[in-house]
Parts: C-alpha cells; sequence; structure tokens
C-alpha cells in the first residue's frame, strides 16, 4: 500500500513533483530577498553618507545632475 501511494504521489501532478516545483520556487524567492536585501542595505549605506558627507553630496550631484562649479570646464568622453 505504501508502495502505491508513493508512485501515486510521483506521478500525480499534484504530488511530490508539485513539492519539488515549490521547492524550487521558493529557494528563487530566498535569493531574490537576499539580493533585495543587500541592494536596501547599500541604498541606506548611501543615504547616510548624503546626509553627512559634504564631498558625498557634491559628488552625487555633479554625476546625476551633471552640476559643474563656475569656471570648470567638462569634457564628455564616449568609446566607441
Amino acid at each position: 500500500m505504501a508502495a502505491a501511494l508513493s508512485l501515486v504521489s510521483v506521478v500525480d501532478a499534484n504530488g511530490f513533483r508539485r513539492y519539488l516545483s515549490l521547492r524550487q520556487d521558493v529557494e528563487s524567492v530566498q535569493a531574490r530577498n537576499r539580493s533585495l536585501s543587500a541592494q536596501n542595505e547599500a541604498l541606506r549605506n548611501e543615504i547616510a553618507a548624503l546626509r553627512k558627507d559634504p564631498a558625498a553630496l557634491e559628488r552625487a550631484v555633479r554625476e546625476e545632475l551633471g552640476y559643474v562649479k563656475p569656471g570648470e570646464l567638462v569634457f564628455h568622453l564616449e568609446s566607441p
């Protein structure tokens, strides 16, 4: 009887195969969660730096908004 139930579980789409599929889904979601947690931590660190470090704030403004100081020359180089 146990062998028959095991066979049915393996063959049935709602049995063992479904369990394996769901286990893979859980592992995938956990990996994505770890990746997002790392991104969140990096963003928290960047926010803290922008709030406390004037040099970090200046760098961000220059890079993201393209600000330059009076009298500075900016050269944009593009690679082919």
